[in-house]
């Protein structure tokens, strides 16, 4: 079995308690029997696979392919990841840049198959490149097994900041963020808008989440999001009302309480 992370609270309490131990807490699990089992197949193989039609019929490898960009559940979806890997990235028309999920177009940049005549597979530093995407996604699935919250807020950390560092239009960057299942479930919640607004055309989702954006953190770009301490901010607003919207009742006194908690953890140490 996996290492199973350590999540004594919920909220914002787990959040801080979870960045403190994250170090030791991602070591335990990479080092873990199952991981390292997976690991150890993946970069044994990876390098004879030439074609996606070899990988997808490699129940294992593909395992940990799609697991290395939070795609797990696409592991029985064989004919669909085929074709994804096999169109590739350089073609405007391909299909993973017409689906709003880029964790698809990332998957096929990374392996190559439909974009060069010899994939990225055969490159010696491959294994190791997939490896570390793997563990690190695999280390958010766990953690989401005790807190999905959690586990969106570890995915937000990684991908926003690298998208808002990205030299894209403002409206690419919300469009980007709209099409991520993570991103548009914290940005919806820290903005306190209705599940709703996902029945609205793009273009108006768009405005509201950029107006919201702008009354909240004092801009409609998301570029802002690069900064350490406006992500921060969102990721606070994103856990304090979700206890909102999951039914945990909340005054100025115990949202000051969750926070307090918070702060009193940083004299704790985690003994793994």
């Amino acid at each position: 079995m996996s290492y199973q992370p350590i999540i004594p609270f919920s909220g914002y309490a787990g959040w801080s308690f979870l960045n403190r131990t994250m170090e030791k807490q991602q070591a335990a699990f990479n080092a873990s029997s199952e991981i390292q089992r997976n690991e150890d197949y993946f970069r044994e193989k990876i390098g004879s696979i030439e074609t996606a039609e070899d990988l997808v019929n490699d129940r294992r490898l593909l395992s940990v392919a799609l697991g290395a960009f939070g795609l797990d559940e696409d592991i029985n979806n064989k004919f669909f990841i085929r074709k994804v890997l096999e169109e590739g990235s350089l073609d405007s028309e391909s299909l993973a840049n017409k689906l709003s999920d880029k964790r698809y177009l990332k998957l096929t940049q990374a392996f190559g198959f439909g974009d060069y005549g010899i994939p990225r597979t055969v490159l010696s530093d491959f294994p190791d490149e997939i490896v570390q995407k793997y563990e690190r996604r695999q280390f958010e699935v766990a953690v989401g097994e005790t807190d999905n919250s959690l586990r969106i807020a570890l995915s937000v950390q990684r991908d926003l900041p690298e998208l808002a560092a990205k030299d894209s239009s403002e409206k690419t960057k919300w469009y980007t963020i709209i099409g991520s299942p993570a991103m548009s479930e914290m940005m919806q919640t820290a903005l306190g808008l209705p599940k709703s607004i996902g029945a609205l055309d793009v273009d108006a989702q768009v405005r509201i989440y950029a107006e919201k954006a702008d009354r909240l953190y004092g801009s409609t770009d998301p570029a802002q999001f690069a900064e350490p301490d406006t992500l921060k901010q969102l990721t606070r607003d994103y856990f304090l009302r979700s206890q909102l919207t999951t039914g945990t009742t909340i005054t100025a006194g115990n949202a000051a309480l969750s926070l307090l908690q918070g702060a009193q953890q940083n004299r704790l140490s985690l003994l793994l």
